[in-house]
């Protein structure tokens, strides 16, 4: 089910320039781009996964995770092959890198339409674009995120944020949130871990916010690699400065992929990113990977009242007052 791409000019002899992610490939004809799953057919560039499914299941929006859009709702998931990262501790690395390790795009064609009915015949109350890199099949998410907003289902972007401003201005009106993760605060850990660069990351992470696009940030922590306290003051000063209200996910890494030697995270690491997270003045900091830690819990920034209690992706309790604290009437930001 090819598709012809959005956001991509046609260049001399031939050649097109792709618009939709930091890289801003230019492809030779009859080649593809860093995704490997968009390729210039004689100066037209087409999206070779457009309702290729390889990844469709019911999850938990905590999975995603989001703790502050509807908690304890269900969010239908979809994926395509490819991405336009390389990482090499990718824990979906088997469709994510599929195109460029074989060469192949798998996947079970399906329309939008049908996206959104089993979407709504699920119970979900959104649709999460998700497991690989949304980015790299923005065109089948773009048709799905449309019917889907009439339909009153949110819209859910599970992202690496390595997209363009023009990207997120075409997706905006319909994308209701997105979880980016800023994988570090450092250009060579990026260029070395994931073939790409931070800049972009961070202004999409600016440019979300301005749309008005509730956000919420991942920041996976590997033993030795992105783990100092330096980086992440600046990690979470950063997210400071995009608003205070910012959820920061800290997620304990296992080994996997190309890095299945190193260890673990510690949880005392995961703890001491948390503390130095509060400092900085996030309202909301979690743990993630540590089923059972207190830190994947919500409390009243205000008061300190427990108002979410969860372990792992799931919810055990809610003590809310709409979106608001029993306790001492304080609003709970997010979606509610």
């Amino acid at each position: 089910m090819m598709r012809e791409a959005m956001l991509y000019e046609k260049m001399d002899d031939g050649k097109v320039k792709c618009h939709l992610c930091g890289h801003r490939c230019r492809i030779n004809p009859s080649k593809r781009g860093i995704c490997r799953v968009r390729e210039n057919r004689e100066g037209i560039l087409y999206s070779l996964v457009y309702g290729m499914i390889v990844a469709e299941n019911i999850d938990p929006i905590e999975k995603k995770p989001l703790f502050h859009l509807w908690p304890g709702s269900k969010s239908f998931s979809i994926a395509t092959v490819g991405c336009n990262f390389r990482c090499s501790f990718c824990q979906n690395h088997d469709i994510s890198q599929m195109p460029w390790e074989t060469g192949k795009i798998m996947g079970r064609e399906v329309s939008p339409a049908d996206v959104v009915e089993r979407a709504v015949g699920t119970g979900s109350r959104s649709i999460s674009y998700t497991y690989t890199e949304p980015t790299v099949f923005f065109e089948f998410a773009y048709d799905v995120a449309h019917i889907a907003r009439k339909r009153g289902l949110k819209n859910v972007f599970v992202t690496n944020g390595f997209m363009t401003e023009e990207a997120i201005e075409k997706i905006s009106p319909f994308l209701d949130a997105a979880n980016v993760d800023l994988k570090s605060f450092r250009d060579d850990f990026y260029k070395k871990m994931c073939r790409s660069r931070l800049t972009p990351v961070l202004n999409s992470l600016r440019k979300m916010k301005k749309s008005d696009i509730w956000v919420e940030v991942t920041t996976l922590l590997i033993p030795g690699l992105n783990d100092s306290e330096e980086e992440l003051r600046q990690i979470a000063e950063f997210i400071y400065s995009l608003g205070a209200e910012t959820p920061w996910h800290i997620s304990r890494f296992h080994p996997q992929y190309k890095m299945a030697t190193l260890p673990p995270t510690p949880l005392e690491a995961i703890h001491r990113a948390a503390r130095i997270g509060k400092a900085c003045g996030l309202k909301y900091v979690y743990s993630g990977n540590v089923p059972g830690d207190e830190g994947e819990n919500t409390v009243c920034f205000h008061c300190g009242e427990l108002l979410i209690k969860r372990y792992g992706f799931y919810i055990e309790k809610i003590c809310l007052q709409g979106s608001t604290c029993p306790r001492c009437g304080t609003t709970l930001d997010g979606i509610f």
